[in-house]
């Protein structure tokens, strides 16, 4: 039996996603949740992997397992053998052909970015912070060349393991609420910290340090070096995977909303 999970987690309480040897990532945490549900070993396949530092508000992933459990067993069983800093959302049985990654058209992405002369205290680890004047009014017409397809090699990190960088950005925008920027990503995949490297960028044109077209030459140069330096990772937030419709994922299979998130 295959089952999809939407789980939601704050991502400055673990080394990123990914499984590791010393156990303190998402993945690992969740593995040993679901195998004492289980009563087996766990494998999740998750729709997108994040950095360490870096949250979910939906994350998507799949297991497969012989085990007959209701569907609520794989929610609030696995939730009481996590941290608090993890949760299962919902549960839903899919056939074999669905794949928590591959399957998937789409992933939106939100950083959340305070600007402020002090710094975060209370949402330290969930924001990104930046102290001096900011016009997101700038920044959103530098983000106006990032829509469509694009090789995205200026916003790739060094270690970036996909065969290839060209990604197609659906949108993207920038608002502010009060004392908070939220920048919005919404793009059929994205490449490694591609997202925290284009608010770094994007950040430099909200602080006067480069002009609104220097965005587009950055990203037509393909030269990573060229572009600011990543930002910080506690602002990101995964908030939704959008798929087929054949597969009865909440949301009718399209797009799980993400939430506002929007701090004053």
């Amino acid at each position: 039996m295959r089952v999809a999970i939407g789980i939601e987690y704050a991502g400055d309480a673990f080394d990123g996603w990914q499984t590791q040897p010393g156990g303190r990532t998402v993945q690992d945490a969740l593995e040993r949740a679901l195998a004492a549900i289980a009563q087996e070993p766990v494998k999740l396949v998750c729709a997108g992997r994040t950095d360490a530092g870096v949250h979910a508000t939906t994350q998507v992933a799949h297991f497969d397992t012989a085990a007959k459990r209701p569907l609520e067993a794989w929610v609030r069983g696995v939730n009481s053998h996590l941290p608090g800093s993890v949760g299962v959302l919902w549960a839903v049985q899919v056939d074999d052909e669905f794949h928590a990654r591959f399957s998937a058209e789409s992933r939106h992405y939100r950083y959340v970015l305070l600007n402020r002369r002090i710094r975060p205290a209370l949402m330290e680890g969930r924001v990104g912070w930046i102290h001096g004047p900011l016009d997101h009014e700038l920044m959103a017409q530098a983000a106006a060349c990032l829509p469509g397809e694009h090789d995205f090699t200026s916003f790739r990190a060094a270690a970036c393991q996909a065969k290839s960088p060209v990604r197609f950005m659906h949108s993207v925008t920038v608002q502010r609420q009060g004392d908070v920027v939220l920048f919005d990503f919404h793009a059929n995949a994205f490449l490694h910290h591609m997202i925290r490297n284009l608010v770094g960028s994007l950040v430099y044109v909200g602080i006067g340090r480069r002009p609104v077209e220097w965005m587009a030459e950055v990203l037509v140069v393909r030269n990573r070096t060229l572009a600011a330096p990543t930002f910080a990772p506690g602002g990101l937030y995964l908030c939704g995977v959008e798929y087929p419709q054949r597969w009865p994922l909440p949301g009718g299979g399209r797009i799980i909303a993400p939430p506002q998130l929007l701090l004053s």
